[in-house]
């Protein structure tokens, strides 16, 4: 027993070792401006693009230049993060997606030749959640829009958060989750995700990720098994989307979901063609009934702005009826 505890021991150590030498080398190729910024709790992406510019972007903010980066550091830093995961990026495989295992944000990285010189997106988990009044205080939502949300998340209605890339929906949906855990910190939340982004501070709940070899449907159908009281899926996409409002419509209420549209009445388009991918029926009255309110959150020069919160009466059999909230 004595020889196994000290074999493990020692296998343990070895690994710390090699975890802290990893971490080691990336903070020396990341840089002290870039790991001060992955500090910095309102710091949401961080960019390099193919000329060498360094870009960050800041919760209600907008993007700025703040230095560079040589290719050969770009090149290596991409290397260092591919080995820890037992993966490579080469000009065969120039696309690395995965996580940074320093501060565990998620990592893009392209690399010649599908782009002129090494370039980078390192988008940060949230380190502070920030809540509908901030929102309020920002300007980016009105105060009649955050009542109406709060007041729906009490009423235990299912949202869309819908807007274009780097609109702010995993921050805004963060916001709202909050208000739930606020509203009823007594339910149960059970998150489903591609990527690891959405914050959540109640007691009791359970984070679920898709993989390779297990898509979002199968979390969805083990999450009936879960006894979740409210559902949250982070970026609707296939199939999926069918079994997430399945799920709303039969007494799990009160869920949250997130969805790439230009409009909030574009997302229930949206919300049609993926649906369309695993169903040939009409599913509209099922969308009308499943989807109680639609907040489109747009990306503008000066920073975010919650431009519509809409309300789905019901499909008349020709178009949806909402009321602008």
């Amino acid at each position: 027993m004595d020889e196994v505890g000290t074999t493990t021991d020692r296998l343990v150590n070895r690994r710390d070792e090699h975890n802290r030498r990893i971490t080691d080398k990336l903070g020396r190729e990341l840089g002290t401006d870039i790991c001060a910024l992955l500090d910095d709790p309102d710091v949401s992406e961080i960019m390099l693009n193919p000329d060498g510019k360094l870009w960050v972007e800041r919760f209600s903010a907008p993007m700025q230049q703040f230095g560079s980066m040589s290719a050969a550091q770009a090149e290596s830093l991409m290397g260092t993060v591919a080995s820890s995961f037992k993966t490579q990026i080469t000009e065969e495989n120039p696309i690395l997606e995965c996580e940074l295992p320093l501060g565990k944000a998620r990592f893009e990285a392209l690399i010649p030749p599908i782009v002129s010189g090494p370039s980078f997106s390192i988008r940060k988990h949230a380190i502070r959640v920030y809540t509908l009044f901030d929102y309020v205080n920002h300007g980016i939502m009105t105060e009649a829009q955050r009542i109406a949300i709060e007041a729906s998340v009490a009423q235990r209605k299912n949202f869309m958060v819908v807007g274009g890339t780097g609109s702010g929906k995993t921050t805004l949906t963060n916001a709202i989750i909050r208000c739930m855990v606020d509203v009823s910190p007594e339910h149960r939340i059970v998150i489903l995700e591609d990527t690891c982004e959405l914050q959540c501070t109640a007691d009791n709940y359970v984070s679920m990720r898709a993989t390779k070899h297990v898509s979002m449907q199968k979390l969805l159908k083990a999450t009936m098994r879960m006894r979740p009281d409210r559902i949250i899926v982070g970026e609707v996409r296939d199939g999926a989307a069918l079994a997430m409002l399945k799920a709303w419509n039969t007494g799990h209420p009160g869920g949250v979901a997130t969805l790439h549209a230009n409009s909030a009445i574009a997302g229930l388009t949206r919300l049609e063609q993926l649906i369309g991918e695993s169903s040939a029926l009409p599913m509209q009255t099922l969308i009308a009934e499943a989807v109680d309110l639609i907040v489109f959150i747009e990306k503008l020069h000066g920073g975010r702005r919650v431009k519509e919160v809409i309300r789905v009466d019901r499909y008349d059999g020709r178009q949806y009826i909402t009321h602008k909230l």
